[in-house]
């Protein structure tokens, strides 16, 4: 059969790689084309376009730069028509992947096609936008969760979906199963490490990572590590270390967050998926997070939830501090990055808790195997 992916961000091209590898365990006929990253290109899709070119963060950043947007739909909607898959699956990315599912949808009506339309890794409309709901019921075929509260959620609107698991709990621990790289040899072996993951978009990392390179002074028993995201140069960081005072402290690799991770003693991270990676390690963290002031007043108006990081909305409590826009400021850094570090047997029984909720391993494969399966009806 063949399978066309769309995933927008790191974290999606990390999990459509996984997927592609189990659609291509079940179906040895599978042929892939994708939007996405390196991962998914070496699992076997024929990437189409680079996460990286999708990156806009923030109602203002996505305004100012619509006319990108509207011609990478147009792209889009021109390549799955040339590609005519079986099936298009969505991975989260949902302001550009709803809207190519809705004109696919209403495509097919007037066009008599037959392209299924799954989305794997629901959106987070249960934090915003909660009318989607009906909006994914009547243009998706199926949908597959990762959250243990999102079947709960879509049953409320008597919509049945397929709850697998979360596809991160493989992805840790097969990280964890194997042997590190070769950070020893950049690493100063008697401090003990922060590693700084501050996202992988530009304006991400230009809100947020000069406000956690601050801190570096006031800790100087120990090192601090950036895990550098894969979609940016490396000489993109020296501007942010290179005229800081204990510079010496701080060293950047790339395409080795789990290395960082598994030797970390405390971590830095900007809100989103690295916040699980982070705490599935278990690793200590204080979760960042910094947009643009009209962004930041518009989600205050529209989200509906608690909290930001996956940690603290899967176990429903604060395991982990959030420090959001005004908050995150240096002074309150310090102070959690201490706590963080000060506390962490409490954070690391907090975390086993959070362990338990997601359920199985095996998610990746779950969810291959149950497109198959609906794909041969």
């Amino acid at each position: 059969m063949r399978y066309y992916i769309i995933a927008g961000e790191a974290s999606g091209d990390l999990h459509g790689s996984n997927l592609i590898k189990a659609l291509q365990k079940n179906d040895n006929q599978a042929v892939i084309r994708a939007w996405g990253g390196d991962m998914m290109a070496a699992a076997g899709a024929d990437v189409r376009k680079h996460y990286r070119d999708l990156a806009f963060m923030g109602f203002l950043e996505v305004v100012k730069n619509l006319r990108t947007i509207l011609g990478n739909m147009a792209f889009c909607k021109r390549d799955i028509l040339e590609f005519k898959p079986d099936v298009v699956i969505f991975i989260d990315y949902p302001g550009f992947n709803l809207r190519i599912a809705k004109w696919l949808h209403d495509y097919q009506r007037a066009k008599i096609l037959k392209i299924k339309r799954f989305y794997y890794i629901s959106p987070q409309i249960w934090a915003w936008h909660t009318s989607r709901v009906h909006l994914i019921n009547r243009i998706m075929d199926k949908v597959f969760c990762i959250l243990p509260f999102e079947k709960d959620f879509y049953q409320k609107y008597n919509y049945e979906v397929d709850y697998i698991g979360h596809p991160l709990l493989d992805v840790v621990k097969n990280a964890q199963d194997t042997e590190g790289g070769r950070l020893e040899d950049i690493l100063d072996k008697n401090k003990p490490v922060v590693a700084i993951l501050a996202g992988s978009r530009r304006q991400e990392i230009e809100a947020m990572l000069p406000k956690m390179l601050e801190i570096v002074p006031f800790f100087p028993d120990y090192q601090f590590v950036i895990a550098a995201a894969s979609a940016q140069n490396l000489s993109y960081y020296d501007k942010f270390i290179s005229n800081m005072a204990g510079n010496s402290s701080i060293k950047i690799v790339q395409n080795q967050t789990y290395d960082v991770l598994k030797i970390a003693s405390a971590a830095l991270v900007k809100s989103g998926t690295s916040t699980l990676e982070t705490a599935l390690f278990g690793v200590p963290q204080v979760v960042c997070y910094k947009g643009s002031a009209l962004s930041f007043a518009i989600a205050k108006r529209v989200v509906k939830i608690k909290y930001i990081s996956l940690v603290n909305l899967i176990a429903d409590k604060e395991i982990v501090k959030e420090l959001i826009q005004d908050d995150f400021t240096v002074e309150n850094l310090r102070i959690e990055l201490t706590k963080a570090i000060e506390n962490q047997e409490i954070m690391k029984k907090n975390y086993a808790i959070l362990r338990g909720l997601l359920g199985n391993e095996g998610a990746s494969d779950r969810a291959g195997a149950l497109m198959v399966k609906y794909l041969e009806k």
